[in-house]
């Protein structure tokens, strides 16, 4: 297969002019060996099973003669030789040169292993899977950035979404994995279950080399996943677990878990939004979870498309978990954070994306035209909401709609924008 551009290409190659070494860090498969290895000149592969794992017999032994090869030089999975972080560090010291090594690795080891934290030496980027717009089942034509400076000139009507509800379960069921671009969907779900065998029994215990139960991995999973895309908490995902499973699993257990499932970036916490809003509303701290890929959750609860299109609250959830993704990834293109924001009022936004220099836009994300009006609304309350308060006014508000929109700026200057015509 030829390569396929990432969004974090770019990404990759400045940090290769800023930093001695970049650290691509991503879900196991999101496609960080194949990025990495379109930006280096020679690679070692830590994993590589070739003569009984010599090389990581090698690298634990002699880290140094890892770091033989061209530069940029890879070193694919370097957490499985925990001590190549310093040997790569004491190298970018005695050089001072640039852009001399990619590390790729699909979880974080303890930080007990490493002596340096790298700072000034490492630049990181964290990859995601594919969005949309990469895999080809989107053509952007309204782009995140141009949202924020002003220049997307949405004119009503020119971008008509053209997914069919079908096309999105499709895509929702199957997901950003690069390999699986070409694989169809039924067959895709039998590699995702396999992802999903492999967490629960062998990498979440392979982390740190404590044994887990696999079985209380995966209800936590289902438990996620039938939660996705919201604030839930500990001690609701064990009263879940118990109620939908024959495990019981303790609120430490959950927080456990959940920790090592970050560390194996298959979880991740989109944090609570905290603008400077002087009234007595309180604002909810809790992270939003989502999982790295939609289709993580799809398999964790043994759906399908056809089960998916007869729940469509259960897949606005999972659309959701799919848009925050994408939004992740072309937020981190403009040196952007996403967030949520709720309050005790019981005002919710999907997502707030604010860029460093204090800039920000509201978004809602619904499956259907049919919410357009509800989000909106929700969009122009948070408006109100911090007019007068010592907050800047966003710089755009936007619904991204799943199926049966087309872009326009409503009278009450939201835009309402197709998914198929977001990206960067």
């Amino acid at each position: 297969m030829d390569y396929i551009e990432r969004i974090a290409d770019r990404q990759i190659s400045r940090y290769l002019s800023l930093f001695g070494a970049v650290l691509v860090e991503g879900p196991r498969w999101s496609g960080k060996t194949w990025a990495s290895r379109h930006a280096a000149k020679s690679e070692f592969a830590v994993a590589d099973p070739e003569g009984n794992f010599r090389n990581r017999e090698i690298a634990r032994l002699n880290p140094k003669a890892a770091l033989d090869g061209a530069r940029p030089h890879l070193i694919d999975e370097w957490q499985e030789a925990p001590s190549l972080w310093d040997a790569v560090r004491h190298e970018i010291d005695r050089s001072g040169q640039k852009g001399q090594f990619i590390l790729t690795g699909s979880s974080t080891p303890d930080d007990t292993k490493t002596i340096h934290s790298g700072a000034g030496r490492f630049g990181r980027i964290r990859l995601e899977t594919m969005t949309m717009s990469e895999i080809g089942v989107s053509k952007p034509s309204i782009s995140l950035a141009g949202l924020f400076d002003g220049s997307a000139n949405i004119v009503d009507g020119e971008h008509v979404g053209t997914l069919s509800l079908p096309a999105l379960l499709d895509y929702a069921c199957k997901g950003g994995w690069p390999s699986l671009i070409d694989v169809q969907p039924r067959d895709a779900a039998e590699v995702i279950d396999n992802y999903i065998n492999d967490i629960a029994e062998i990498d979440i215990s392979r982390i740190d080399g404590v044994k887990r139960d696999p079985d209380k991995v995966k209800a936590l999973l289902r438990s996620l996943s039938r939660n996705i895309a919201s604030t839930v908490k500990y001690a609701t995902i064990s009263k879940d677990i118990s109620e939908y499973s024959s495990v019981d699993v303790s609120n430490e257990t959950v927080s456990e878990y959940m920790g090592l499932l970050k560390r194996l970036f298959v979880l991740r916490d989109i944090p609570a939004w905290e603008p400077a809003l002087k009234s007595t509303v309180r604002l909810r701290t809790t992270p939003k979870r989502i999982l790295a890929d939609a289709s993580l959750a799809v398999s964790a609860l043994g759906a399908n498309a056809k089960s998916l299109g007869e729940d469509l609250k259960l897949f606005g959830s999972v659309f959701e978990n799919q848009a925050l993704h994408d939004l992740i990834v072309y937020a981190s293109d403009i040196k952007g954070e996403v967030r949520h924001y709720q309050d005790s009022s019981g005002l919710e936004i999907d997502a707030i994306i604010e860029r460093r220099d204090g800039s920000w836009g509201g978004i809602e994300i619904k499956l259907g035209y049919h919410q357009e009006d509800e989000a909106a609304a929700s969009l122009v309350r948070l408006r109100d909401k911090l007019a007068g308060a010592n907050q800047s006014p966003p710089a755009f508000l936007a619904v991204i709609i799943g199926v049966g929109a087309f872009s326009k700026k409503r009278e009450d200057g939201v835009y309402v924008i197709p998914i198929d015509h977001l990206g960067a």
